[in-house]
């Protein structure tokens, strides 16, 4: 199986976006689980929510230790605790393991940040291996079933699920074939789960980031 670790294009902002960011105390006592929180998007989303005063659990790849206990350091600094767990999200066993440690740590969840994914730019689809084709599904939409499955029983009235997607299905990516597919099958599930869940009181949406203006050299 390919190395699910995502690569970008791009370079996030030194300060996670947090030095221009005025907070309002929106999320206060809330409690997060972001995927992927130890770098890019998910390091941003977890500095940000302790900055409108949630506490969250970040998931990760083990070998991403190091950015981990960056995002911890920058959370706590913004004045929240960040629970950190390294585990394959890969594995629907990982992913209730994820939400019971949730329960165990935080005492619930209120917020689900389904955000963690794998990219490798492919330019035609006979060069696109099998292998690489299941590591994207396994890694870029399965888990968003499993972790929204276990944790919604969960949630109360007013809880909230955002799942991580992309403007490359509105595009049709050519180079990133499998990734733009599984982007796709999210704001799917997305618009499906929400209409599911309405009647509980769970908003489900997705976001849809596009490129930054800061390109790698």
């Amino acid at each position: 199986m390919p190395d699910p670790k995502p690569t970008s294009m791009y370079i996030p902002t030194e300060d996670g976006g947090c030095q221009s960011y005025k907070a309002a105390g929106k999320l206060e006592g809330k409690r997060a689980v972001i995927t992927g929180g130890d770098s890019g998007i998910g390091r941003a989303i977890a500095i940000l929510f302790a900055m409108e005063g949630a506490s969250s659990l970040i998931i990760y790849l083990p070998e991403e230790e190091t950015d981990a206990q960056e995002t911890k350091r920058r959370t706590k600094e913004a004045g929240h605790e960040c629970h950190c767990l390294p585990l394959d999200i890969r594995s629907k066993e990982n992913c209730q393991k994820i939400i019971d440690f949730a329960i165990e740590s935080m005492g619930g969840i209120d917020i689900l940040i389904n955000n963690a994914a794998f990219q490798n730019m492919i330019q035609d689809i006979n060069d696109l291996s099998e292998d690489q084709w299941q590591c994207t599904f396994d890694t870029n939409i399965h888990p968003f079933f499993y972790l929204s499955k276990y944790a919604i029983p969960n949630m109360k009235k007013g809880s909230t699920i955002i799942n991580c997607a992309s403007v490359n299905p509105y595009i049709g990516r050519g180079d990133l074939l499998d990734y733009t597919s599984t982007k796709g099958a999210i704001v799917a599930f997305t618009r499906a789960l929400s209409n599911q869940q309405i009647s509980k009181g769970i908003r489900v949406n997705c976001v849809c980031p596009g490129p930054s203006t800061f390109l790698l050299r």
